[in-house]
């Protein structure tokens, strides 16, 4: 299509775009809203939402484009804008040259040898959990998922055990969650002083873990006078400088945003994929069933370390089919910087394109049976025909998450060493439904009851 054809036709939408879209009502209508989008409109519809121009894409190729070909024609999104003004200016939320300096002075702390090292924690700390279960007993396994990997990020990021303020975090970060859809509405450095519970619970979340953060940099520094800091990833940071740059490292308010992305994303992200694989392997007994065969096979008993990860290809089968179906980054949004150009159509100065990983993980073209739960799909050849980005649960392009092989490893260890030992059965009469805001979180949890093998 010419560029000029392109610039005169409107992408399909609803009543032709014109600030007509449904009040959602519900978390769970946001999905469902863009699930009706592209079933209705196809991969490439408009809206407008509060006199923003939106456009929701769902074609492999066009969000390679804004995400790769042409990303430094996108900034981030009014989402992570928002999101910002509660983690600072770290990797999830910093744009350009200071993005690309701090990616650079990261990076080394995220290379395989280090996430290796990291595996014993993470089992560690999963044995440790389970010490306190029973058969038989009853429990919200989200909020014990949530505690684990906070104790696992703590140490991993920070050396040190988190269990004194562990519940007192997780309840600040469930606040700073909570707050989200009230600070993406208009004005939000004038919203977010008013006296309202659920901001003044966000207000006293950041305080509460800003006095962790900053507490844990003071101490490493005065403790730490031969410029080591230690072998965690907080050392990481304090040590980092920018070789490739102007030579300097980070200020104390750097390493804090830095690290509080990774404490939350690290704790957050985890624990949602963990709660729904739960969910998910206790919906089916038959995928639990094979998870259980592997395990025994390749563990014998024994705990789980690092070097097992490559035998144990069932269950991250699972992890990849448990993330397809509910994926903890359930969208990801773009700003372009100018009128941009995309396939047929283009997006206007400033209009947002969304590009939702929940929509497209439960896409027919892509997936046969989408809302099948079956980790036997992943095949080696399912892997190479599939679209690069039909599948996208750690996004990509320069600000793909930099943590990604982290995250697999302590998955794939985690899933493993609990259900070699403990199986879920889903607590009768509740209602598990996804609840999408910065995170996709099990709303109200997920109740089961603990079974031991």
């Amino acid at each position: 299509m010419k560029d000029a054809d392109a610039k005169s036709k409107q992408p399909p939408g609803p009543d032709g775009g014109r600030f007509k879209v449904p009040r959602l009502r519900l978390s769970g209508d946001r999905l469902e809203f863009l699930t009706g989008l592209k079933k209705k409109y196809g991969d490439f519809v408009y809206f407008n939402v509060a006199f923003e121009h939106v456009y929701l894409v769902s074609d492999p190729e066009l969000i390679r484009e804004v995400l790769i070909t042409n990303h430094k024609n996108f900034l981030k999104g009014r989402g992570l804008e928002r999101v910002k003004r509660l983690l600072g200016d770290g990797l999830l939320t910093s744009e350009k040259e200071h993005h690309l300096r701090q990616r650079r002075m990261m990076q080394p702390a995220f290379h395989r040898e280090r996430i290796a090292a990291f595996a014993r924690t993470m089992v560690e700390e999963a044995g440790r959990t389970m010490e306190s279960w029973r058969e038989g007993a009853e429990m919200d396994i989200s909020k014990e998922m949530g505690l684990l990997t906070l104790r696992i990020v703590g140490k991993t990021l920070f050396g040190s055990e988190v269990d004194a303020v562990a519940r007192e975090v997780s309840a600040s970060i469930t606040a700073l969650m909570e707050s989200f859809y009230i600070m993406m509405l208009p004005f939000p450095w004038l919203i977010e002083r008013l006296p309202f519970p659920p901001l003044q619970r966000m207000r006293a979340g950041r305080k509460k873990l800003d006095e962790i953060v900053y507490g844990l940099i003071d101490s490493r520094r005065k403790s730490h006078t031969d410029g080591h800091y230690g072998d965690d990833l907080l050392g990481m940071l304090l040590e980092a400088q920018d070789t490739e740059g102007d030579g300097t490292g980070m200020s104390d308010a750097q390493v804090r945003d830095e690290a509080m992305t990774i404490f939350i994303a690290g704790h957050e992200t985890t624990a949602n994929a963990m709660s729904w694989t739960w969910l998910l392997l206790a919906q089916h007994p038959e995928v639990e069933r094979k998870l259980h065969e592997e395990l025994d096979r390749v563990l014998q008993g024994r705990a789980p370390v690092a070097a097992d990860y490559p035998a144990l290809a069932y269950t991250e089968k699972v992890v990849t089919e448990s993330m397809r179906l509910y994926p903890p980054a359930w969208i990801i949004a773009r700003r372009a910087i100018e009128e941009q150009r995309l396939g047929d159509y283009v997006v206007k100065q400033r209009g947002l394109v969304m590009m939702s990983q929940w929509v497209m993980h439960r896409d027919a073209r892509f997936f046969a049976e989408p809302l099948k739960f079956d980790p036997e799909r992943w095949t080696a050849e399912f892997k190479a025909a599939l679209p690069k980005y039909a599948y996208f649960p750690f996004g990509g392009g320069p600000r793909q998450c930099i943590g990604e092989g982290f995250a697999w490893m302590e998955l794939v260890l985690l899933v493993a060493a609990i259900a070699q030992r403990w199986r879920m059965e889903l607590v009768t009469g509740q209602e598990v439904e996804p609840e999408p805001v910065v995170t996709l979180r099990p709303r109200n949890g997920v109740r089961v009851i603990l079974r031991q093998r």
